[in-house]
């Protein structure tokens, strides 16, 4: 176990605000055991390069995907979407292994966590060969996932996901989603195999129904009565304008709707995308408890829309942000963006400010680290006494950062900056990244390259 360590920061944004000479006491076991101030602190400690904040869950991820991300970008004889994207996909996942797979997450986890995140949550449907071959250990692709995140030091919560089906009703798979494809003993038994794996590598294991087109309400039910994880529950739900429409065509109802009439949504759950609500829709999700999981960049890259998150806000609803695709990989990019779709949709600035005065990156990255938290079913959030070190350095050499004080530094980074400003990163008590560079960069990068020169 690495020694304990103690950090010393000029300033700090803890739970309760913005401090000043603050001194973080850091456990052999990555979490910290005191904040106080600087007189307090035995020896000599270690100074921070500039303000320190908490770093952010990442509550969405397909890890393979990185290896595809500017290869959907050509256009077809047809209107282009998220379904023309998704044959993209799929061919990318017939000529994957499991080899690759780890390859192409730790390449992600690194680059994640040089972007401000510290925890992802890995919604993994990828779980077979080529045609639905099983692999001789069913969890194969789940370890290597695992493997590849105890690797780069990032957080996990992993997501084992039950995918049954092409679309609403049972529909049969198609070709290209057999990689994907359990029955419900194949899956439970999946999840049991995990427990003693997640455990030993210190991650939380939850699960996730991919989505209404790929369980029957009958699959959902058993699967929710049986399993035993405690953990998260994240689904994806009204992405695209065709899933509302094939919804309706169904069930006569929507799927949001669906879902919240259905399902025993709590705080367990997540919500991926929700894109398309109603207002009574949005509504309902805000007073369930459950987090919105929402994705700017991948949301914007697929075309499919612009959450309401204005009005979730307003309503007291719990939000986080993901990187689902990977066609961006940092907390500035998708807190940005979070923002400026709601500036584009409405034609006004400063939209989930909370009254004015407010910070818009202040509210914004508050409120997506309690929301990521909860989504990645770890509790409580930000840098507090038995919390694991995860932690972001802002770089305080630069003019912007430097010069900022409070909220100005989040406002500066987020929408001035971006990920130059994401100096040294602390995982687990561990530094990860320093001077913007992962600890593990070389044998990441050599090994992300030979797979993408093989795949591309």
């Amino acid at each position: 176990m690495p020694a304990p360590k103690s950090l010393f920061c000029r300033q700090i944004l803890l739970p309760e605000g913005w401090a000043s000479d603050v001194v973080l006491g850091i456990g052999g076991d990555g979490r910290i055991t005191s904040v106080g101030p600087c007189s307090e602190a035995a020896g000599t400690p270690e100074e921070a390069a500039g303000p320190v904040v908490p770093a952010l869950q990442n509550l969405h991820s397909h890890a393979f995907q990185r290896a595809m991300a500017g290869l959907a970008e050509i256009a077809g004889s047809t209107d282009d979407s998220f379904w023309t994207w998704r044959d993209t996909m799929y061919r990318l996942v017939g000529r994957m292994s499991p080899d690759d797979i780890e390859a192409v997450a730790a390449k992600l986890y690194s680059e994640l966590l040089k972007g401000g995140f510290g925890h992802i949550v890995e919604f993994h449907y990828f779980h077979h060969a080529a045609g639905g071959r099983h692999y001789a250990n069913p969890a194969e692709t789940s370890l290597r996932i695992i493997r590849a995140a105890k690797a780069t030091g990032i957080g996990l919560t992993h997501l084992p996901v039950f995918y049954a089906h092409a679309g609403f009703g049972g529909t049969e798979p198609g070709e290209g989603q057999r990689p994907f494809i359990h029955d419900i003993d194949q899956f439970l038994s999946l999840l049991d195999a995990l427990q003693p794996e997640c455990a030993a590598a210190s991650a939380t294991l939850g699960l996730a129904i991919h989505s209404l087109r790929a369980a029957t309400p009958d699959e959902m039910r058993t699967i929710l009565a049986a399993e035993k994880t405690g953990g998260p529950i994240h689904i994806h739900v009204a992405e695209q304008e065709r899933e509302v429409e094939d919804c309706i065509a169904w069930s006569g109802r929507r799927p949001v709707e669906f879902l919240l009439d259905e399902m025993p949504v709590d705080d367990r759950w997540c919500a991926i995308h929700a894109t398309h609500m109603t207002a009574d829709e949005t509504a309902r999700l805000a007073r369930s408890g459950a987090v919105a999981g929402l994705c700017p960049a991948t949301e914007a890259n697929l075309g499919d829309g612009i959450f309401p998150a204005t009005d979730f806000a307003a309503l007291g609803g719990a939000y986080g942000v993901g990187t689902d695709s990977h066609v961006a990989t940092t907390v500035a990019e998708e807190l940005r963006l979070l923002e400026y779709g709601q500036r584009l949709r409405d034609r006004r600035r400063n939209r989930l400010a909370t009254g004015a005065g407010a910070s818009v990156g202040r509210t914004v990255f508050d409120a997506t680290l309690k929301g990521g938290a909860q989504a990645a079913g770890l509790g409580s959030s930000g840098i507090h006494v038995g919390a694991r070190a995860d932690l972001v350095v802002l770089d305080g050499n630069d003019p912007f950062i430097g010069t900022a004080k409070d909220d100005q530094i989040l406002d500066r980074w987020l929408f001035a900056l971006g990920n130059g400003a994401v100096r040294d990163v602390m995982a687990a008590g561990q530094w990860v990244v320093r001077e913007g560079r992962h600890n593990q960069e070389e044998s990441i990068d050599s090994a992300f390259r030979e797979v993408l020169a093989r795949l591309v």
